[in-house]
């Protein structure tokens, strides 16, 4: 696994375990179990996994789900900070290099963020320029429902647009907290948005940026 994404699993695990099965998420109608079985399932179950994006096998997902969550909550921390088994494509260093960067902090960010009087992280800037780099590359994926047009600024100046149209609705912030708004966490996120009010508002209302 590589540095940072074994990091991030190291540390979603550890949080996992100090909140207990049933604290709260970001993510709706979701506990601590909860997210805990989805990530073992997303690397474990590729059978089941594709759920996530296929409406037709959302049902077997379901199951499988069902199946994970009632296991002992011991169990699925141990599976997340193991990693994936061999056949997974997640054991590959560089699948796991592109995908679990970003899924790990987003559901680290889950956890600690639900929970009453959290901090925010003080993340290195190799870790905020692989988070960026991974958010150049989906962004227009993302960013591909939104009603607005859609510009994602670091401090530092560079841009990335999530989605071309009028008006347009800059947000800026830090890449670790640019991710959180992409992936629909936009209430958590630290960010700054500026554009027509009535955009702002429209894009506030979107629950979910893409993914």
């Amino acid at each position: 696994m590589s540095t940072h994404a074994k990091r991030e699993r190291l540390l979603l695990a550890d949080l996992l375990e100090t909140t207990g099965p049933e604290a709260p998420t970001l993510c709706e109608g979701w506990t601590t179990r909860d997210l805990a079985a989805h990530v073992v399932v997303r690397e474990r179950r590729p059978d089941a996994a594709g759920g996530m994006l296929v409406k037709q096998l959302a049902s077997r997902l379901e199951r499988v789900m069902a199946e994970f969550t009632a296991k002992p909550y011991e169990e699925l921390i141990q599976l997340i900070r193991t990693g994936p088994p061999r056949f997974s494509p997640f054991s590959l260093k560089q699948v796991d290099e592109l995908s679990n960067i970003v899924e790990f902090y987003v559901h680290t960010e889950d956890v600690r963020r639900a929970q009453p009087e959290w901090t925010p992280r003080e993340l290195d800037p190799v870790f905020q320029d692989a988070l960026w780099s991974r958010l150049e590359r989906s962004a227009r994926l993302m960013g591909r429902g939104v009603p607005t047009g859609l510009v994602l600024r670091r401090p530092d100046g560079q841009t990335v647009v999530a989605h071309r149209g009028a008006p347009v609705v800059t947000v800026t912030g830090e890449p670790s907290e640019l991710v959180l708004f992409a992936y629909g966490r936009q209430s958590a996120a630290k960010v700054e948005l500026d554009g027509d009010e009535n955009a702002i508002a429209k894009l506030r209302e979107t629950k979910q940026l893409g993914i």
